[in-house]
């Protein structure tokens, strides 16, 4: 995608536009559920093993493919009948968005962890069921020869909202505490609902409702039809999406306790981890976006997960060398901004092949399905990062992060190797 042409899209399609937005609103919550409130939980001396534990919180995220047959099938209520069930659908999860972070801003982790525990918890699910509803809403409002294009302006939305819900956040939670920070995180939706509102509504939500199957073929229908046209290949494939990005899922949860335990303040946290690091993975974004029509995406896959687990090693130095807080600033900088770049390429590479991998009739449902296997084994992992790290320590706990990937790139050149072989899985119908 150039950026001549991503401009162009953004200010001659109404639809591109309120992708931005949507995209915005969508990168706000799940830094909020567990990453960003890490350094919270850090500040209020809960423990690193319950640290660990309270990963467990996105859960949402990885299971969000049961609940995402039937925002397919069925109207939001009030709104669904006012914007459409796809519109309705994101405002009513906004909604709730909005709701959860003002409960966790009232919740105080030092002394009540439970209440904070349960309005997490909401947070992760209205959270998650935004992100099933906007790609919805971007599969069916534009043909797909438009679809790289509105996916890309998702993707830098999304980073603005996480730059929003992360160094956003943290400066507030050192100048104003943390309640103000999330009460302040609340009303950064605000451009999300009213892109919601002002978005075009899909031709598909203007047509005769779909028909209404059972509870059980609703959710079975869409896993169904996507393991039936990747055949033979279907079990490697489905093993590479689970695998893909589980280093970055391990490591990740630990990197916020890593600084910390470093010294470093929420403000150095937050300018290098956020808002130079916003830049750093817009590069990756595009050098993706570059390299993938001319390699082609198995050879893109491959890359990807070596360089991004490779990349992990630079935190394993940080945690050797990273100093006493400002003291190693730039080595802070650096380390964070190679892992950084790697996360954003391998992310794009990825979500430009499960998105190939969906049939336009579930492409809803089963692009949930394929985000869920990519983050469900990461996220299992992490629940235990904090044990681990209690016994051996930062430095061989990203060490063991970076040999994971090792039998995942593996796996992503056989299925390529299968592929040249002809044994390619089916793509998208046109339906």
């Amino acid at each position: 995608m150039g950026v001549r042409g991503a401009l162009k899209g953004l200010t001659g399609d109404r639809r591109i536009a309120a992708m931005l937005g949507l995209g915005f609103s969508s990168g706000i919550p799940f830094l909020l559920v567990y990453v960003t409130h890490s350094a919270w939980l850090s500040e209020a001396k809960v423990p690193i093993g319950i640290l660990g534990l309270m990963s467990e919180l996105t859960l949402a995220y990885k299971f969000k493919f049961l609940w995402a047959p039937f925002l397919d099938r069925y109207d939001a209520p009030v709104f669904g009948r006012w914007l459409g069930r796809r519109r309705g659908w994101i405002i009513v999860s906004q909604i709730g968005v909005i709701l959860a972070l003002a409960g966790i801003a009232f919740g105080n982790p030092a002394h009540w962890l439970a209440w904070t525990i349960v309005f997490s918890l909401a947070l992760g699910f209205a959270g998650a069921t935004q992100d099933v509803v906007i790609d919805g809403w971007r599969i069916t409002v534009a043909p797909m020869e438009r679809q790289s294009l509105i996916s890309s302006w998702a993707e830098i939305g999304w980073r603005m909202g996480n730059l929003v819900a992360g160094a956003g956040a943290l400066y507030l939670a050192d100048a104003y505490g943390w309640r103000a920070a999330y009460l302040c995180m609340a009303v950064a939706m605000a451009p999300g609902l009213v892109a919601a509102l002002l978005a075009p509504e899909p031709d598909s939500d203007r047509g005769r409702p779909p028909t209404h199957v059972g509870f059980v073929e609703t959710i079975v229908a869409p896993i169904r039809d996507l393991i039936g046209r990747l055949g033979p290949m279907a079990v490697p494939v489905l093993l590479m999406v689970a695998g893909f990005r589980m280093p970055g899922y391990v490591s990740s949860a630990m990197a916020m306790p890593l600084f910390k335990s470093l010294h470093y303040s929420n403000t150095d946290i937050a300018t290098v981890t956020k808002l130079f690091g916003f830049g750093v993975a817009l590069g990756g974004t595009f050098l993706a976006s570059y390299i993938v029509p001319r390699i082609g995406i198995m050879a893109s896959l491959v890359a990807g997960t070596v360089f991004g687990s490779a990349s992990h090693l630079s935190l394993a130095y940080l945690a050797l060398h990273g100093g006493d807080g400002g003291g190693a600033f730039w080595t802070f900088a650096a380390t964070v901004s190679i892992d950084s770049f790697a996360y954003a390429f391998a992310s794009i590479v990825l979500i430009t092949y499960m998105s190939s991998l969906t049939a336009t009739e579930h492409a809803a449902s089963q692009y949930a399905l394929l985000t869920s296997l990519c983050a469900l084994p990461g996220s299992l992992l992490a629940g235990a990062s904090g044990f681990v790290i209690e016994a051996t320590g930062f430095v061989w706990f990203f060490v063991a992060t970076s040999i994971i990937g090792l039998p995942v790139a593996l796996l992503c050149w056989y299925v390529w190797r299968r592929q040249q072989a002809g044994a390619q899985p089916a793509v998208a119908s046109a339906s």
